[in-house]
């Protein structure tokens, strides 16, 4: 006699994130996924939201109105079906807009992203060891950008780091390429422009603005890897978002590949990044080029576009790198997808198949992950911090409401 099995077993809840679901979690859910259907398919009626979604026409309604009313959501078109009633679609509000700041050891980029995820203006603002005077440089292009959109309605203001902030206190823990000192940044930027702030990693800042505005759908483990001065990492698994103890986790750019290696920033020797970082292809070719001048990693690569084999060789020393270091990433989180970021992806067709080749080297079981580039460079960056805000939440509560939005996007899509 065969004995069947149970369905399923008894899942382990941590008792101490748990919260109970309530009628309120059940609207702000729904809410999330109308608006979310919205971003994907706009412009779209009420009554195609309502075959996408599974909901009640009327909970739609209700939904759609509360949006409007938020200014997340306008009516724009009026559509003209074969025939029956002629709906209004709804769309995006353009006019909500985020500052998005992504800040690097040498330099800020200060922007306007809408709620489509595009820039609308941007600048540049150069910084210094120290973070206050830093600080205000940034907070005045903020003001000049909020005093230029007089018709917008600015949500709050994101920033992608370079480096890690507390998710319980949003103060910075970890940056040890920007070098500055302990230093409320959220809370200045707060006290001076009356709005909101959100920090985030910049590779976990990319890798939400991969999952917020373009289509990524389906695919539950994905690792985000930027590659600038340092090297970062955002971790999507099982469907979540990866912060870990503190928000540290995916620091991969700080694991030791040579011990006996060249002294990292963080105060270790042979970190990843030390061989694989844009830092590290201009150290390669200064060793082959002795004589050469200082010059930046974008002109590096448009030399080795010109057919400077120096430039070549060294890019290449920097793809190999970068793919050995992504086996360290495949063997510990085995993502379906790895995404990489940074001014590298403009040359993907001369190195992307080097980091390819070397990254499958050592994978395990076969199980080897597509790699593909973001080809948006420091964009995706300021994206990212836009849709910090965008999201709305902090925190424990924005992690358990996202994993929730993720799982429930993915049931409804593969129940169509």
């Amino acid at each position: 006699m065969q004995i069947e099995q149970p369905a399923r077993g008894m899942r382990h809840i941590d008792l101490t994130e748990v919260e109970l679901a309530s009628s309120e979690t059940a609207r702000q859910i729904n809410r999330d996924i109308v608006l979310q259907l919205i971003r994907t398919n706009q412009p779209i009626s009420r009554a195609d939201l309502s075959r996408h979604s599974g909901l009640q026409r009327s909970t739609v309604s209700q939904i759609v109105e509360q949006l409007i009313r938020e200014k997340w959501v306008r009516e724009g078109t009026v559509a003209s079906p074969p025939r029956g009633r002629r709906p209004t679609l709804l769309e995006l509000n353009e006019d909500l807009v985020v500052i998005a700041v992504d800040i690097h050891p040498e330099e800020a980029t200060v922007a306007t992203v809408d709620l489509n995820g595009r820039l609308l203006s941007r600048s540049l603002v150069p910084l210094t060891s120290a973070p206050a005077s830093s600080t205000r440089q940034i907070t005045d292009c903020m003001q000049r950008m909020q005093q230029a959109l007089p018709r917008k309605s600015i949500e709050g203001i994101g920033i992608s780091l370079p480096g890690r902030a507390d998710p319980d206190t949003q103060r910075l823990i970890f940056a040890p390429n920007l070098h500055w000192p302990d230093f409320d940044l959220k809370k200045v930027i707060e006290k001076t422009m009356g709005m909101q702030v959100k920090m985030e990693n910049a590779a976990t800042a990319c890798l939400l603005a991969e999952l917020t505005f373009r289509r990524i759908e389906g695919i539950r483990d994905i690792v985000l890897v930027t590659v600038s001065e340092g090297v970062g990492t955002g971790v999507f698994a099982n469907g979540r978002l990866i912060s870990g103890h503190r928000g540290m986790a995916g620091e991969f750019g700080h694991v030791s590949l040579d011990t006996s290696g060249l002294l990292c920033s963080c105060g270790r020797r042979g970190c990843w990044e030390t061989f694989a970082s844009c830092r590290a292809a201009l150290r390669y070719y200064k060793e082959l080029q002795p004589q050469s001048r200082t010059i930046t990693f974008l002109e590096l690569l448009n030399l080795a576009e010109e057919g400077d084999q120096h430039a070549a060789q060294a890019l290449a020393k920097q793809a190999l790198y970068i793919g050995r270091g992504l086996q360290l990433i495949i063997a510990g989180l085995a993502p379906s997808l790895i995404l990489v970021a940074g001014d590298i992806t403009s040359a993907w067709h001369l190195f992307g198949p080097v980091i390819e080749k070397e990254s499958a080297k050592y994978a395990l079981g076969g199980a080897l992950p597509q790699i593909l580039p973001t080809h948006e460079g420091e964009i995706a960056r300021l994206r990212g911090a836009a849709a910090l805000v965008f999201q709305r939440r902090s925190g424990r509560e924005q992690q358990h409401k996202n994993d929730t939005e993720f799982f429930l996007l993915e049931d409804r899509q593969a129940a169509r």
